[in-house]
């Protein structure tokens, strides 16, 4: 069976000090999903300049469909500025006003929506009233039985507890970190502690079928339908960790969707992460041994 998954959200240009490299969490999502052999569409908009044309032939080169992509005439493609700590971390200053801020949602992107078994979507690209419409739309029409992942992703000040409630209420499958967690907790007006049974009272409050939580140094916690699946990090050096999450949940919806064990898609995806980290840019090729 050919699953179908979705990253919906920006496409944008990671600005490192001597390179820009392909980016944007929903547009990595969907490159290491197809590298992991699903049919992956990115749902998203660029602008009609030299760096959209050249995102969409990255995408092309990949390969990756392009048709749910939108070329904006008015609004650049998307840019962020990203500066890396000695450990590797990054912090992002990202462009306003530009092409995935005014995302539409069109007949033909529903009919997406209906078709797909997963669609992954974060906060980020619902920083405007327009694309936080448009997303919400996209997610509203899948089926009941499509994986609805919610990557938070929450970046600078491009999110308010309205937009992380009304996600989590439209979301079956939910990954943050462990950042994240006080942040989304006091969202949704909970103090849930950090702790298995906080984790299973926010799943039970917002009917959760998955959460994934990724906790630095100290590896990731995965709780599926009743069951937990802790997994310890590899002790890597960490030359880029831009992407890794997004690769952590590609792999994760890449187990899910084929009925993996949840150790061992939690493995692989823990595994898949710590490579990425090793690698310059949030979409190197990953290797065979991922792949099967």
């Amino acid at each position: 069976m050919q699953h179908i998954v979705v990253g919906l959200g920006e496409i944008l240009w990671d600005i490192f000090e001597d390179a820009a490299i392909f980016g944007g969490a929903p547009a990595n999502f969907a490159c290491h999903a197809a590298g992991l052999g699903l049919h992956a569409t990115i749902k998203s908009a660029v602008g009609r300049d030299s760096l959209g044309e050249q995102a969409l032939a990255w995408l092309a080169e990949r390969p990756l469909p392009v048709d749910f992509i939108a070329v904006d005439s008015e609004h650049p493609t998307g840019t962020v500025h990203v500066r890396l700590n000695s450990a590797g971390h990054p912090t992002y200053e990202f462009a306003s006003d530009v092409a995935w801020d005014c995302l539409q949602c069109t007949p033909a992107d529903c009919e997406l929506a209906q078709r797909a078994h997963a669609i992954c979507f974060g906060t980020l690209a619902q920083r405007t009233t327009i694309s936080r419409r448009a997303v919400q739309q996209f997610v509203d029409f899948a089926r009941r039985d499509a994986w609805r992942i919610l990557d938070v992703n929450l970046r600078a000040n491009f999110y308010d507890a309205d937009v992380i409630r009304e996600s989590i209420q439209r979301c079956n499958a939910l990954k943050l970190n462990n950042d994240e967690w006080p942040i989304v907790t006091a969202a949704c007006g909970e103090s849930h502690p950090m702790t298995r049974h906080g984790v299973e009272q926010l799943a039970q409050q917002h009917h959760l079928r998955c959460v994934a939580l990724t906790r630095g140094h100290e590896g990731s916690w995965i709780w599926l339908d009743g069951k937990w699946d802790e997994q310890t990090p590899e002790r890597i050096p960490a030359l880029d960790t831009v992407g890794a999450g997004d690769a952590f949940t590609a792999a994760l919806i890449a187990g899910l969707l084929r009925g993996e064990p949840l150790s061992t898609l939690h493995s692989r995806a823990s595994r898949i992460a710590a490579y990425v980290c090793t690698q310059r840019g949030a979409t190197p090729k990953l290797p065979e041994r991922f792949l099967h």
